[in-house]
């Protein structure tokens, strides 16, 4: 086979999730060592919601957490903006190479209320503990902020009660199972998608160009590399499917850790790039470790459930065409932009007073190394100890039957 024939075959697959998380978490390092901040998208939404205010005459320049977040420039010249354009850029050729845009319709109109209200619940919370499963959990943990091990706790608390939540009888859609013959030829649509990788194939290469664009001609390496690196976050969240939110989830559901053991291992991997990237002096990124973290936590965990997916999960899933998840993205920003507005009000008590907590200044160096694997350590183990309560509580069940 020619190598030609292979990169099509690589782009037209899906990619085992494990080594993509892994990937993710490498690239992320890589990210954090040149650009000198960490994976995120929360952030730039909520400065979404603050532009759309100002676009309605809404003065926010005295809103602190909008003075927080920097509302400097567009999403065009911030790297976080670049970034996410980038991502959406990967997104979409790995989408279109797949053959995956289809649109579809929300199943039930239950499931529009719990897309928008389960997307405003989550952009609440992920901006209450000061980021998402990236910033406060994936990114945020290697970047040695004890903000993101109280925000990944009370995360899997949410998850568990979001769960437990959505099973209940209200959100069970009626489904109308029809009869099919298993020998069915399946319709293979090859212009279609031949069309399709062909558009997907200019997407990259535009997203390419752009990127070149701004290191070259603009003068911005910073924006050109952001560009470039968020190509690939979409395009290997896209291709390889992953969610975080089922990543967790479905340790409630069927049990499954695989996704979950993956996160934390890719974790481990980033854990020792950052803290070389820190020994060499590019600053972490840490936050206050108050209640705002396990509250926004709690609901961000729960909120991702309710929606049915995560930041990273309803970007790619938006772009194949399901239109649930425009809503989830909708409500993200929506709930970014709400707790922007009370801020001011719960700051003091929530947040601000508390410490900023960089576990590497607490217990030294190698000391907050350590114990930051140790943490990671004990997190794979409850993760084992939940898979093993389901298959013991599933045993159970088929006994009592």
């Amino acid at each position: 086979m020619s190598i030609t024939h292979e990169l099509k075959k690589a782009l037209t697959s899906f990619w085992k999730p494990t080594p993509a998380v892994i990937a993710l978490g490498v690239l992320s390092v890589y990210y954090f060592g040149i650009t000198g901040t960490y994976w995120a998208v929360t952030g730039e939404f909520t400065r979404w919601g603050g532009h759309i205010l100002e676009s309605f005459g809404v003065d926010i320049s005295d809103w602190g957490y909008f003075n927080i977040m920097g509302m400097q420039g567009t999403s065009l010249t911030r790297v976080d903006g670049v970034m996410i354009i980038g991502m959406f850029g990967g997104i979409i050729a790995a989408t279109l190479w797949g053959n995956k845009l289809k649109f579809r319709l929300p199943a039930s109109r239950i499931r529009i209320y719990q897309a928008l209200a389960g997307g405003i619940i989550a952009g609440f919370g992920a901006r209450l503990g000061m980021g998402c499963n990236l910033a406060s959990l994936f990114t945020g943990i290697p970047q040695f902020s004890a903000h993101a091990w109280f925000f990944t706790i009370a995360m899997i608390v949410g998850v568990y009660f979001g769960v437990k939540f959505t099973q209940l009888k209200l959100f069970r859609s009626k489904i109308v199972m029809q009869a099919i013959s298993c020998d069915t030829p399946q319709i293979v649509q090859k212009d279609r998608a031949k069309g399709f990788f062909t558009f997907g194939t200019i997407v990259f290469s535009l997203i390419m160009l752009w990127a070149l664009y701004l290191i070259f001609v603009v003068g911005s390496t910073k924006l050109g590399i952001a560009m470039l690196f968020g190509s690939a976050f979409g395009l290997i969240i896209a291709k390889a499917q992953i969610c975080f939110t089922s990543a967790f989830r479905d340790l409630f559901i069927t049990g499954r850790s695989q996704m979950a053991r993956a996160i934390v291992i890719a974790m481990a991997v980033s854990t020792i790039g950052i803290f070389s990237y820190i020994l060499i002096g590019v600053p972490p990124k840490i936050m206050w470790a108050g209640p705002n973290t396990i509250i926004g936590g709690a609901l961000f965990g729960f909120g991702i459930v309710v929606a049915g997916g995560c930041e990273c999960g309803w970007m790619y899933r938006a772009v194949e065409g399901q239109t649930h998840f425009w809503i989830v993205g909708v409500g993200n920003v929506i709930g970014a932009t709400l707790l922007a507005f009370v801020w001011d009000d719960i700051a003091p008590f929530v947040a601000t007073s508390w410490p900023k907590i960089n576990l590497l200044e607490s217990f030294g160096a190698y000391g907050g190394l350590l114990f930051n694997y140790t943490l990671l350590f004990l997190l794979f183990l409850l993760i084992l100890k939940i898979e093993k309560n389901y298959s013991i509580k599933l045993k159970g069940s088929h006994h009592a039957n």
